[in-house]
């Protein structure tokens, strides 16, 4: 038998031995790729809300308030447009009837609770009729002017584009009201940062 051949050879216990350190090993990088994909999803969601920081509006905005007394600030170039009784819409329009950018505030009319928004906003979308609905994030006891609420953000679309909002449902002190900022994924990149401000700058 030659010097290589026996390199080759290993006794009966040294390879118990090699198994069991070999599972060990293994049970070990599952457990931590596990908690290293928990830790990335937690961080995900966190980081999606980031952006919200309670703060008043630039000092040229114009407000929407409701009968319930919830506030909508929005920036100049947007306007008022026709909504159900009670809300208050404005919308930023282009080239005639074009909507690039959608602001709406709602009060409470329903079972929708703080616990429940990450579920019952999707689920209220397709009752409307919406298709395609996908929840991109969602998140709870995130902080507001004058309160604290549950948003989740999503697309979905309808017979005229596919839109990406974000949808807050917010308690205050004297009421909780829905407050949405929409945009077609086309203008998305370009609103994205006006939508985020007026939701930061909502009080419920």
């Amino acid at each position: 038998m030659t010097a290589t051949a026996e390199s080759r050879v290993t006794e009966p216990g040294t390879r118990a031995k090699i198994a069991v350190v070999a599972l060990a090993l293994a049970a070990i990088l599952l457990i931590a790729a596990l908690a290293g994909g928990d830790q990335t999803s937690h961080r995900s969601a966190s980081g999606s809300f980031g952006w919200l920081r309670p703060a008043p509006p630039p000092a040229d905005w114009k407000v929407a308030r409701i009968p319930d007394g919830a506030t909508l600030s929005y920036p100049p170039g947007w306007k008022p447009i026709r909504s159900d009784p009670g809300t208050a819409t404005v919308a930023l329009i282009r080239d005639g009837d074009e909507i690039v950018g959608y602001l709406n505030v709602t009060p409470k009319q329903g079972p929708e609770t703080l616990e429940n928004w990450a579920s019952f906003r999707p689920d209220h979308n397709r009752d409307e009729g919406d298709r395609s609905e996908r929840v991109i994030a969602s998140s709870t006891g995130l902080p507001f002017r004058g309160g604290h609420g549950s948003c989740v953000i999503d697309d979905y679309t309808t017979s005229k584009a596919t839109y990406r909002e974000i949808a807050c449902l917010a308690a205050g002190s004297r009421s909780s009201a829905v407050v949405v900022a929409a945009a077609p994924i086309a203008s998305w990149d370009e609103q994205a940062g006006t939508l985020r401000q007026a939701v930061s700058s909502f009080v419920p």
